[in-house]
C-alpha cells in the first residue's frame, strides 16, 4: 500500500495505542476502587454503589437517543466548520432535553425506585439522577473528540475522570465518610469535567444556535440503536436489578465483585469499539474494502490472542485474584462465577468486532434486533433461575445471551461481506492457553504476591508457547511494527483526512 493509502491504518494504530493505554489505566483504577469499597464499606454498600452505576448506564443509554454514536459515523468526513457546529449543537440540545426528562423522573420517583432495587437508599437515587444529566452532556462532548479521532484529548479526560474518583474515594474513606458522600463527589467531578470539555469545544468550533437541519439523518441512524443499546444493557447489567430484588444488596455486591474480575478483558474490545467505527466508516465510504477487511481480520485475531488465555487463566486464578481485590468472604461466595463471566466476555468481544460490519453498512436496525432478542432471553431466564440458582444462575444466563448475540450477529454480518478468520491461530491459542493453565494450576499460588507472580508467569508461558507454535508470522510482525512506528508520526491534522 502506498503512503497515502496507509495513513488511515497508521492513524488507527496510533489511536489503538493511545486508547489502549488509557483503558489500561481505567481498568487499573477499577482494581483500586474495588478493594477500597469492598474491604472498607463491605458487600452491602458496594452493592448500592453498583446499583447506582448500573442505573447511570441505563439512563445514559436512553438519554443519548443514539446521537453521540451517530456523530462518530457522520462527522469524520466533515471539514466545514458551520456544518460541524450545526450537527454538534443539534445533538447537544436534544440530548440535554432527553437527559433532563429522565433525570427529573429519577429524582421525583426516588422513594419508589429506592424501595425496589436500592434497599431504601433514596438520597443516592436522587444524586444518581443528577449524575445522569451531567454525564450525558459529557458523553456528547467526548464523542466530538472521538469523531475527529482526537484520541489523546479523549483519553486525558477519561483517565482524569477515573483517577479523580479514585482520589476522592481514598480521601473520603480515609476520613470516615460514607457512600453518600462518595456519590456526591462523583457528581462534582462530572460537573468539573463537563465545563472543561465545553470550554475546549467552544475554543475549537465556537458556539451557535442549532437549526436542526440534519438532525433527521442523525436520528434515523441513532434511534434504531436505542433498543439495541437498552437491550445490551439488559443483557449485561439487568441481572443486578434481579439479584437486588430477589437476594438483596449484599448479593449484588458479591456478584459484581466477581463479575468485575471475570470481565476485566472487556477493556480490549472497548478500545476497538472507540477506534474502529470512525476508521472503518471512512475506509468503507471511500470504497477501500480490502483495508476494511484487513482491519477487521487483524482486530479479531489479536483480540482473541488475549481473550482466550484470559478465559483459561480466570478459571484457574479467579479465586486468589478475587481474594486479593475484595475479601475472603466475597471471594468464597462468588469466585465460581468468574470463568463463566470470562467466557461470556470472550463471546461478546468476538461480536464487538464482527458486528462492526453492520455498523459501517448502516444496518443498525439489525444490531438493535439482535440485542432485543438477547435481552429478552437474558431477562426472562434471570427471573426464572436467579431465585433457584442464585448468582450462578445470573452468570449462566449472561453466557447464554452473549452466545446468542454472537451467533445471530455473525450470521447477518457475513451476509453483507466476509473477512478472513484465522482458525489455525485460534487452535494454536487454545493449545498455548491449555499449556499455560496446566503450569499455573500446578503452582497453585497462595497470597497476593504469589498470585501476582503467577499471573506474570502465566503471561510469559503463553507468550513463549504461542511463539513456538508459530501463531504469528514474520509478515504480521513486520506489518504492525511499521504500522505503529509510522502511526506515532501522524500529526493531529489527520483527524480531517
Amino acid at each position: 500500500m502506498n503512503t497515502t493509502s496507509d495513513r488511515p491504518l497508521q492513524k488507527f494504530a496510533k489511536d489503538v495505542s493511545v486508547i489502549g493505554i488509557a483503558n489500561l489505566l481505567v481498568a487499573l483504577s477499577g482494581l483500586i476502587t474495588l478493594p477500597l469499597l469492598t474491604k472498607v464499606l463491605g458487600a452491602y454498600d458496594y452493592g448500592i454503589w453498583v446499583q447506582a452505576n448500573v442505573t447511570i448506564s441505563l439512563g445514559m443509554t436512553a438519554t443519548g437517543l443514539g446521537l453521540p454514536y451517530a456523530m462518530t459515523r457522520f462527522l469524520p468526513a466533515k471539514t466545514n466548520k458551520d456544518e460541524i457546529q450545526e450537527d454538534f449543537y443539534s445533538v447537544f440540545s436534544l440530548v440535554f432535553l432527553a437527559s433532563l426528562i429522565i433525570s427529573s423522573f429519577l429524582i421525583i420517583f426516588a422513594d419508589f425506585i429506592a424501595g425496589a432495587i436500592f434497599d431504601g437508599a433514596t438520597q443516592i437515587v436522587r444524586v444518581t439522577g443528577a449524575i445522569i444529566l451531567i454525564w450525558s452532556l459529557d458523553w456528547v462532548c467526548l464523542n466530538l473528540f472521538r469523531a475527529f479521532r482526537q484520541m489523546k484529548m479523549y483519553s486525558i479526560f477519561m483517565v482524569a475522570d477515573k483517577y479523580g474518583q479514585v482520589g476522592i474515594i481514598v480521601y473520603l474513606i480515609s476520613n470516615g465518610y460514607g457512600l453518600f458522600s462518595i456519590v456526591v463527589a462523583v457528581l462534582a467531578i462530572r460537573a468539573v469535567i463537563f465545563f472543561t470539555l465545553f470550554f475546549l469545544i467552544k475554543s475549537q468550533i465556537g458556539i451557535r444556535r442549532p437549526h436542526f437541519s440534519r438532525i433527521k439523518e442523525y436520528l434515523s441512524f441513532g434511534l434504531p440503536t436505542i433498543p439495541g443499546n437498552i437491550s445490551g444493557w439488559v443483557t449485561g447489567s439487568s441481572d443486578r436489578y434481579v439479584i437486588g430484588y430477589f437476594l438483596g444488596a449484599s448479593s449484588v455486591g458479591i456478584y459484581s465483585a466477581a463479575y468485575a474480575v471475570g470481565n476485566l478483558f472487556v477493556m480490549v474490545p472497548g478500545v476497538l469499539g472507540f477506534v474502529l467505527p470512525p476508521t472503518l466508516s471512512k475506509l468503507y465510504d471511500e470504497g477501500r474494502m480490502n483495508e476494511v477487511k484487513t482491519l477487521l481480520s487483524y482486530s479479531l485475531k489479536y483480540l482473541l490472542a488475549i481473550a482466550i488465555p484470559f478465559t483459561f487463566g480466570a478459571a484457574i486464578l479467579g479465586k486468589p485474584v478475587l481474594i486479593a481485590f475484595s475479601t475472603a468472604e466475597i471471594a468464597g461466595m462468588g469466585y465460581f462465577i468468574i470463568p463463566v463471566i470470562a467466557l461470556s466476555a470472550l463471546f461478546y468481544s468476538a461480536y464487538a468486532v464482527i458486528g462492526h460490519i453492520l455498523v459501517v453498512v448502516k444496518k443498525t436496525k439489525i444490531t438493535g434486533l439482535i440485542w432485543i432478542i438477547a435481552a429478552a432471553v437474558n431477562l426472562g431466564l434471570n427471573i426464572v433461575v436467579v431465585p433457584h440458582l442464585g448468582i450462578m444462575g445470573a452468570a449462566l444466563t449472561t453466557l447464554v445471551a452473549f452466545s446468542l448475540a454472537l451467533g445471530i450477529g455473525s450470521f447477518y454480518s457475513f451476509k453483507e461481506f466476509k473477512f478472513t478468520i484465522d482458525w489455525s491461530f485460534i487452535i494454536k491459542s487454545l493449545t498455548a492457553s491449555a499449556i499455560m493453565s496446566l503450569v499455573i494450576w500446578r503452582i497453585a499460588p497462595q497470597g497476593t504476591s504469589a498470585t501476582l507472580v503467577t499471573v506474570i508467569a502465566g503471561v510469559a508461558i503463553y507468550g513463549v508457547a504461542i511463539f513456538l507454535l508459530k501463531g504469528f508470522n514474520r509478515e504480521e510482525f513486520k506489518f504492525f511494527k511499521e504500522l505503529f512506528h509510522r502511526g506515532t508520526t501522524v500529526i493531529d491534522s489527520d483527524k480531517h483526512d
